[in-house]
């Protein structure tokens, strides 16, 4: 080595360990040593790269001179034993010299990857930790095919061994942090555990046996503290409340993690609601070192649940009546709304007007008029059931919220001048208001909550609009707001012939999207059904499936979904293209779901095919398991035992399925494209997905991101550990012939370059 190049080592080597000693940040650090090399050797073509070894993927820690892009599409890449340089140098822990990329066998699932960023050869050298594990790789690649000479290579291992002390350096750099964290934390409990000392702070072994109390005063107790230690909870507290307590010291001790909860108890200073919060704690007692404990946080918050009753009340009630408010009604409509877009039944809203009320104020005053608004108010809640609400939102406004009229219009329509009616009888007897005797009357209008009406600004204007109608009338009566109802019935009436007329048409037909898995292989696809109509060409089944379900059809239509499913499952197969893992879903209905033949549907079909349950993924929507948990729950169990799969399709989208996630023994979920198209929005978009994905992860369910449509969302799902994706950046649903074809040409495909390539 000439003297020049000598002096350069020797002041890089100078720079380089000050840096580490003065600990410079590592990247900074594996910047300058790859910069270093590439002054050093005597090609200007050399450029270099670091990566960390974690878990079993390669991530670039340095690379000043590579393209931004390569290093983003290498990142991530699993180490083994035909995985380019660096991949097999760390799976091999042995320096790789790839002369020529283009025609090394090592490269051959990256090989355009790196002759397309102008690299021909590379040379990678693990880098070993002074106990023998793999900490990284050192690449040097050069734009043209090259073996290293000897002096080059004791430079790369010069080098390596700085890259080592620093990666080394930084490991045990962290390693010291965290338990600087983690003795802060502790010491920050502790504090923490101090400052709530005036609330309860209970010990209890497994057993139930109070060990030792901490903090409140002896009102917070249920006796006082001396005959409570070293007793156990079923010998002083009545019987319920003592295996109320057992069961969550159980639950604490078998989870191991901590338990949030309310509940109330009759102690020394009366009946007190808590906020109770439960840890384990193993070793407690040095003596007694294999008895587990808890610790058991009660705080007093009986005066805040009160004050969050009233201010519940102030905001959500109507102060004169106690009835729900305006905006107690907004949200109660909203609400409605949305589930009956899912479900697509009806409700209603009946707008109340009293007809001549200003007399009453002008004569006896406002006093005397509210007096009747209370009377009222109560006659009203008499004639409605529990599941309705009667809201007043204005001087003499009153709104009914009927959430619940009937399957369809026409039976929402009879449904809804019941209640008018019932309504209207109220107002038949007087009402006596300091004395005198008045005989009041009231116009109702009313407007449907449907598909067509899901707008709840617009249900209201509508019902309004409606009411004012029967105020032209004369009052006392009702109207509705929609009066070419009977055409849309006729309307419903004739797509439910044309259904008919198509299924046995054979019109009905399944189309199939391609699922992958975040590393690109072809796992599963979805069957989703379409109406090849002979005059209006194909029909989106949202345009027909709700029908079908009003008019007794779905089933049938599903059954030839099924069939289209099956006879792709046995294309495959006799192609020796799909594996034992490949899946294709179906959505079940609602009413399907529900229904007790849904197992024999299934099978009957499957029956005409050599088709394994485990084959075909269920899809239910997340509003299907909220309703009765426990038969929901038997279901999905009775054909999980067959070996069907079970995915819930739309989530997020749901009101009640969070809650009892964890019970439903389903395998698979999938976000709701509404969440997908947001991802990239750098906020809530983001972090819901990246919730729901660790929710599910958590869980031990496997996650699917519907309408992916941009490799943005695909890269940044990856980074968030989507397990597949499904979308029109895949494909988009193709008849069953071109399925196939696609799937041929994909199947053996993996990654996502390859993906994008073909497309």
């Amino acid at each position: 080595m000439d003297t020049v190049r000598l002096r350069k080592l020797l002041s890089h080597q100078q720079n380089i360990l000050s840096k580490i000693a003065l600990g410079t940040p590592l990247n900074d650090i594996l910047n300058d040593i790859c910069l270093s090399i590439e002054e050093i050797i005597d090609d200007e073509s050399t450029k270099c790269s670091i990566l960390s070894l974690k878990g079993k993927q390669l991530f670039h820690c340095a690379a000043p001179n590579i393209d931004y892009k390569y290093c983003q599409l290498i990142n991530g890449v699993n180490i083994g034993p035909n995985v380019g340089s660096c991949g097999t140098a760390a799976y091999r822990k042995s320096r790789i010299i790839v002369e020529n990329i283009e025609t090394s066998p090592l490269w051959k699932d990256f090989k355009k990857i790196a002759l397309d960023f102008g690299f021909k050869s590379c040379w990678s050298t693990p880098i070993i930790s002074t106990q023998s594990t793999v900490l990284g790789t050192f690449a040097i690649y050069h734009s043209s095919p090259k073996v290293p000479s000897t002096r080059e290579l004791e430079l790369i291992d010069y080098f390596v061994h700085f890259s080592s002390i620093a990666l080394e350096k930084d490991i045990d750099s962290c390693k010291v942090k965290q338990l600087i964290v983690d003795l802060q934390q502790s010491n920050e409990k502790f504090k923490a555990f101090t400052k709530v000392m005036p609330d309860l702070a209970l010990i209890l072994s497994e057993d139930g046996e109070y060990t030792d109390i901490y903090g409140s005063p002896d009102e917070l107790l249920y006796n006082s503290l001396n005959a409570l230690i070293n007793k156990n909870v079923s010998d002083v507290l009545p019987k319920k409340e003592a295996q109320s307590i057992m069961a969550v010291i159980k639950k604490t001790l078998a989870t191991n993690d901590i338990q949030v909860f309310e509940y109330q108890l009759e102690v020394q200073k009366g009946k007190v609601t808590f906020e109770g919060r439960t840890a384990p704690i193993d070793h407690y007692q040095p003596s007694n070192p294999s008895q587990r404990h808890v610790v058991w946080m009660a705080r007093d918050i009986t005066t805040r649940k009160n004050a969050e009753k009233e201010v519940e009340r102030l905001a959500f009630f109507d102060p004169l009546t106690n009835l729900p408010n305006r905006r107690m009604l907004n949200e109660r409509l909203a609400m409605c709304v949305e589930r009956i877009k899912r479900s697509h039944k009806a409700g209603a809203l009946l707008f109340l007007d009293l007809d001549n009320f200003k007399r009453i104020n002008d004569s006896l005053g406002h006093s005397a008029g509210d007096e009747l608004l209370v009377e009222l108010s109560k006659r009203l809640s008499r004639v409605i059931r529990s599941s309705d609400t009667l809201a007043r939102v204005g001087g003499d406004e009153f709104i009914v919220l009927l959430e619940y009229v009937g399957e369809d219009n026409e039976q929402a329509n009879i449904e809804a001048k019941i209640v008018a009616q019932k309504l209207l009888s109220v107002f038949q007897e007087k009402f006596e208001v300091e004395g005198l005797a008045f005989q009041v009357s009231c116009s109702i209008g009313i407007c449907l909550v449907d598909n067509r009406h899901s707008v709840t600004n617009n249900i209201l204007k509508f019902a309004d609009t409606a009411m004012y109608r029967s105020k032209m009338k004369g009052g006392n009566g009702y109207s509705f707001y929609d009066p070419e109802l009977q055409t849309l019935l006729e309307k419903q009436a004739e797509l439910e012939t044309d259904i008919v007329r198509a299924i046995a048409c054979d019109e009905f037909c399944a189309y199939f999207q391609p699922q992958i898995s975040a590393q690109g292989a072809v796992i599963g696809a979805e069957a989703l059904i379409r109406w090849n109509h002979p005059n209006k060409g194909l029909i989106a089944p949202n345009e027909f499936i709700s029908i079908a379900e009003q008019y007794g059809l779905i089933q049938k239509l599903q059954n030839i979904v099924l069939r289209d499913i099956c006879i792709l499952i046995e294309q495959l197969s006799a192609g020796n293209i799909m594996d034992e893992f490949f899946s294709v879903s179906i959505n079940i209905s609602q009413c399907q779901f529900n229904s007790s033949t849904l197992k024999t549907e299934l099978l009957n079909t499957m029956n005409n095919f050599n088709i394994q349950p485990s084959q075909i993924k269920l899809e239910i929507t997340e509003s299907m398991l909220s309703a009765d948990i426990d038969n929901t729950i038997q279901q999905i169990e009775e054909l999980k035992e067959i070996g069907f799969i079970f995915s819930i399709d739309d989530f997020g989208t749901g009101y009640s399925c969070l809650t009892h996630l964890s019970a439903f023994p389903v395998n698979e979920l999938k976000i709701d494209k509404s969440f997908i198209d947001k991802v990239l929005d750098g906020g809530k978009g983001g972090s819901i997905v990246q919730t729901i994905i660790s929710l599910a992860k958590s869980l031990n369910i496997s996650v699917v991101a519907e309408g992916v449509e941009a490799s943005e969302q695909f890269d940044i799902l990856k980074t968030m550990h989507i397990d597949s994706i499904q979308g029109y950046f895949i494909a988009k649903p193709m008849i069953q012939s071109d399925y196939v074809k696609w799937h041929k040409n994909n199947v053996a495909r993996c990654g996502l370059i390859h993906l994008a390539i073909l497309k």
